[in-house]
């Protein structure tokens, strides 16, 4: 059974979860990449082009499976997928998860929703009369980078954004005030199946840095779900991020693959399967499992950088139980290391994940765990 997974950059997604489980599954992993050096059993290929791709999969053997976790190559995977025949996403919706102005538009198109939103190419002017406040985003961005709130002088965020990011495309959208919130899913052939969702803490705006999140079962999934399938965003793995507004539930982006930020590991412990077997069983063909009721709680801690410097002191990998508690902490930097604050998820020194019979009880173990072992930089 070959199981081809197509990948850029190595991340703990795929080398702490989808490579074991695939193992576990008993099948043979091939990783295609444009950075062969970087992974094991890697074969080069420019996975950003889907000719290549099928090139390369028709040279080494017939798939079982075509897999990605890469925000970046879900489209270009989904069409392998379908040329070999096999169960995978639908690549259109793939395009118009990734892209955030095909979002919205498809969104509003099929009537679920309506946020006001201008896609500016890298040489359109910037508009004069919409509504502040607003948020300025890459298309097709990733990790909160380059994303800004603006109550005044879009203009000049505008063109802050494009010096950072020349040639790339903008979206400008009406700011969405409320809790964030998010949806994990996960769907095969016959439909989608709710795992859970978690509350999101960000940090100080005007930057949209994820700080906290918090396992909460409760939420206005059927909106949801209907913009899911308004985008034709089903099968497999999906991570979608929302904001309950005083008008209703409205999408921020759908990530269409698994939740990241090690909280996909913090998705599978909460639940207390194997997450990781379960997303590539569907891509093999077989039926999403039952989901269990859950009633322990878990959070997601992402201890972030406060300033550029160097870091001094820095707490490594540990897995801790007690008090009925299991807590992780994964570093994701190490003493020695400069640090240059970026406002986006770039600035995590390590992620704290714990999982235990309620609230009250994991907030005393990670707050404990901060401050026995502060992460400092000077």
């Amino acid at each position: 059974m070959r199981l081809y997974l197509t990948a850029l950059k190595p991340t703990d997604s795929v080398t702490d979860g989808f490579l074991p489980a695939a193992r576990a599954l008993g099948a043979d992993v091939t990783i295609l990449t444009d950075r062969p050096e970087q992974h094991p059993d890697a074969v080069r290929c420019d996975v950003r082009d889907p000719r290549a791709l099928i090139d390369a999969i028709a040279h080494l053997g017939r798939p079982a499976a075509i897999f990605s976790n890469s925000d970046h190559l879900q489209a270009e995977t989904a069409l392998a997928a379908a040329y070999f025949g096999l169960p995978g996403k639908d690549w259109r919706a793939c395009l118009a998860a990734k892209n955030k102005f095909l979002m919205r538009r498809a969104l509003a198109d099929a009537g679920v929703e309506h946020v006001r939103s201008v896609r500016l190419a890298p040489e359109d002017p910037v508009p004069q009369d919409l509504p502040y406040p607003l948020v300025v985003k890459p298309r097709e961005g990733v990790a909160s980078e380059d994303v800004l709130l603006v109550e005044r002088d879009l203009a000049g965020a505008v063109a802050e954004v494009r010096r950072r990011r020349p040639g790339e495309a903008l979206v400008v959208e009406e700011y969405l005030e409320g809790p964030l919130r998010t949806l994990e899913t996960l769907g095969d052939a016959s439909g989608i199946r709710v795992l859970g969702g978690f509350r999101t803490t960000l940090g100080p705006l005007p930057h949209f840095v994820e700080e906290r999140l918090d396992w909460a079962t409760d939420g206005p999934h059927e909106h949801v779900l209907a913009a899911l399938e308004a985008l034709g965003a089903g099968f497999g793995a999906c991570h979608t991020e929302y904001v309950v507004t005083p008008g209703g539930p409205r999408l921020v982006e759908v990530n269409y693959r698994v939740i990241g930020d090690h909280c996909d590991f913090l998705l599978a412990d909460v639940l207390g399967v194997p997450l990781f077997e379960w997303i590539l069983r569907v891509h093999l063909g077989e039926p999403a499992p039952v989901v269990p009721d859950v009633t322990r709680h878990g959070s997601a801690v992402s201890l972030v950088a406060d300033r550029s410097g160097t870091i001094t002191s820095a707490p490594g990998p540990e897995k801790l139980v007690s008090g009925g508690v299991t807590l992780w902490h994964r570093p994701l930097r190490a003493a020695g290391d400069p640090v240059r604050k970026t406002h986006t998820n770039r600035d995590y020194l390590g992620v704290i994940r714990a999982v235990g019979p309620d609230r009250a009880l994991v907030d005393a173990a990670i707050d404990s765990y901060r401050a026995a072992r502060p992460w400092v930089v000077e």
